[in-house]
């Protein structure tokens, strides 16, 4: 497996090439890159400014392994608002081309939400309307994502949305297209389940894989904690990647709600990267 660590990882004030600097020299080959409001990618990003990230990613000497957005919480895919979901095809097709331009294989798609506890006045939609527009979603973009060479890979996520293993495959196998897969997240299992059950069950759909830990004791957004501190089973998880004969990359996602190191924060880069280290020798 091939370590990464994502652009949300970092707290200080620093530029992304600071960013890309850091991550090389505490032993990352990998670095998730996103589309957001503020850059470095943004929707109205040109080829240039795309192609400037991709080089200079390529000069630090880190490779881009993934690409995500969480533009998808202001635009839900799956909302009663026609101009949300007009912008949530944006946001996918934008992906999709970064993507291309940067050869990264794969973006993270969050396809629809029902509600999020963690955003003040968010919309709650039923779940089969979600199901209906979070497919319609996917379906419209996959023919791009296959001109591009991109995969689509589904997150789990806090969305109250495709909450167990065998959900997530049955949206996936609907499609029946191995252009939409999983991009799982180790971490984000601990609220409602096991993420070494999820990993047996989504086998070979599992395209790219999220890491972080969490607390279940804490119960909201303030249990996400340092890796191998929280309750994740890690010997048992990475048994089950493992068996699934998983090799690809695997980012650490560090989002708390506020910076676990309030001071030098790239201890947080150096400690991650350690952990990460001993979490891939565990059997």
């Amino acid at each position: 497996m091939k370590k990464s660590i994502s652009i949300w990882s970092f707290y200080g004030d620093w530029s992304l090439k600071e960013k890309l600097e850091l991550a090389r020299d505490a032993g990352f080959e990998g670095f998730e890159i996103d589309v957001s409001g503020d850059g470095p990618i943004t929707l109205e990003s040109d080829d240039a400014a795309i192609d400037a990230v991709g080089a200079l990613a390529s000069d630090v000497g880190i490779e881009l392994s993934g690409l995500a957005t969480g533009m998808y919480w202001e635009f839900n895919p799956a909302s009663s608002d026609d101009g949300n979901r007009a912008n949530a095809k944006k946001v996918i097709e934008k992906q999709i081309q970064v993507a291309s331009q940067l050869n990264i294989g794969a973006i993270l798609v969050v396809p629809g939400s029902v509600g999020a506890d963690f955003i003040p006045g968010c919309e709650e939609i039923s779940y089969n309307q979600v199901w209906d527009r979070a497919t319609e979603f996917i379906a419209s973009a996959l023919p791009l994502a296959k001109e591009k060479g991109v995969t689509l890979c589904i997150e789990n996520v806090w969305n109250k949305f495709l909450m167990s293993p065998m959900e997530m495959a049955r949206f996936i196998d609907q499609f029946d297209d191995e252009r939409v897969g999983s991009y799982f997240d180790v971490g984000n299992v601990l609220a409602t389940g096991y993420p070494e059950h999820w990993v047996p069950i989504l086998g070979e759909r599992i395209k790219r894989v999220h890491v972080k830990d969490y607390r279940r004791a804490v119960g909201s957004v303030d249990g996400f904690v340092d890796l191998l501190s929280g309750d994740v089973n890690w010997p048992a998880v990475m048994s089950a990647l493992r068996s699934i004969g998983y090799n690809g990359w695997v980012a650490a996602e560090m989002i708390p709600p506020v910076p676990f190191y309030k001071h030098s924060p790239e201890t947080l880069i150096d400690n991650t990267s350690r952990a990460m280290d001993n979490i891939f020798k565990l059997t």
